[in-house]
């Protein structure tokens, strides 16, 4: 069902938690790009750190396909949640080619505390007894806090470095952002149809993505 207002549920959660969600998509460091006062070490350490996620995030991302295939109501479910798949195989590349540009060892990076808390989270996922609607809530949350935040990044009036540009745009992108509408609308139709309880759990899952978020911008900017 639809929150006080007409408001899908997810959309009623991002006003209701509006300020840990801004904490998550305009963070210091994601500000420091946008005002073009960001120092490239840190962005050079969330670059590495974030290798390490990614890969990791490819087993989560199969886990909700699986779910996606034995629970899910509607077959376009398992196209859109495919593609999301595929991207990641480029997304990797990506982070290969930029590692070499900014001289950054992929080979000898360790995951730090908040990346591999952040990864544990994920890895609960892959239990099937995990419920679809859960997943997916939390792999559109996940993605979304990433569109809004380097959307913000190339918005009007930007001073966002030429050499970040890339990456601001890999994710900032509107074709993303449509991707990641696709993906909350397929989440409101689960949880309109979700007992209260999977709703609820759905919503802390939600805030817990948004605090991994916090955490793991903040390696980016913390003093070695």
């Amino acid at each position: 069902m639809d929150m006080e207002g007409g408001q899908s549920p997810t959309s009623a959660w991002q006003i209701k938690h509006r300020e840990i969600y801004e904490r998550a998509t305009r963070h210091p460091f994601i500000r420091s790009i946008r005002d073009g006062t960001v120092e490239f070490p840190s962005f050079k350490r969330w670059l590495s750190q974030d290798f390490i996620f990614v890969k990791e995030f490819v087993p989560f991302v199969a886990s909700v396909v699986l779910k996606s295939w034995k629970e899910s109501d509607d077959s376009s479910d398992l196209e859109l949640i495919l593609g999301g798949i595929s991207a990641l195989n480029d997304e990797l590349s990506w982070f290969k080619a930029e590692a070499t540009k900014w001289s950054v060892d992929l080979a000898n990076i360790t995951p730090l505390a908040a990346n591999t808390e952040y990864c544990k989270f994920l890895h609960g996922f892959t239990d099937t007894k995990e419920d679809y609607t859960v997943a997916l809530t939390t792999f559109w949350a996940i993605e979304t806090v990433y569109q809004e935040s380097f959307s913000f990044c190339i918005g009007e009036d930007h001073n966002t470095p030429n050499e970040l540009l890339d990456t601001c745009q890999r994710w900032g992108n509107s074709d993303f952002g449509q991707y990641c509408k696709s993906l909350q609308r397929i989440a409101d139709r689960c949880l309109r149809k979700a007992s209260v309880n999977v709703v609820q759990k759905a919503e802390d899952v939600f805030l817990r993505v948004l605090e991994h978020e916090i955490q793991f911008w903040n390696i980016a900017i913390a003093k070695e």
